[in-house]
């Protein structure tokens, strides 16, 4: 099974992901836009592992106090992958951080990639690339927990499932 893990978000910044992506469909961007359910901020990338509770048992080691995220106000794209852009702070680095070192400690494989947190908005990105005039709102909220997600691929597209979650302190 493919999985992740990742920060599911609270509605006010679900409402504001998706009026940026109405701003973008405003703005005649097609491709495929992330569905509201699969909208997430990912910490590590998994991939194919058949073994959930090794990863949940690797995420329970961590010693981490709830945190506030916020979004960075900006927008961005990996090529004609369009993103927004969460706030860098001590907090969010630190858990990253921690949880790589936990699944490396672990046995369990991951995308060692650079943490840059962003949420994918829309992927396939067709249009007059310039996203400038979008204003993004800096929604805020405290994570209380981290969730174990598996990824399905279905016929119309990708479907998250949260599998677990562990609580932070």
């Amino acid at each position: 099974m493919r999985l992740f893990i990742a920060v599911k978000f609270e509605q006010n910044i679900i409402d504001e992901l998706t009026n940026i992506q109405n701003a973008l469909r405003t703005l005649n961007f097609k491709g495929r836009y992330s569905s509201v359910e699969n909208l997430h901020l990912t910490l590590a990338f998994i991939g194919e592992y058949q073994n959930p509770d090794d990863v949940i048992n690797a995420m329970e080691k961590i010693q981490c106090k709830q945190f506030d995220i916020s979004l960075s106000g900006y927008l961005g794209n990996f090529g004609n992958l369009i993103w927004a852009g969460m706030e860098r702070t001590p907090e969010l680095d630190s858990y990253a951080k921690k949880l790589r070192y936990a699944l490396a400690d672990s046995d369990i494989p991951f995308d060692k990639k650079n943490f840059n947190p962003h949420i994918t908005l829309l992927r396939h990105a067709q249009g007059q690339q310039d996203f400038s005039t979008i204003t993004v709102k800096k929604e805020s909220m405290t994570v209380q927990r981290i969730s174990l997600m598996r990824s399905d691929f279905g016929k119309h597209g990708a479907v998250y499932t949260e599998i677990d979650s562990v609580r932070l302190d």
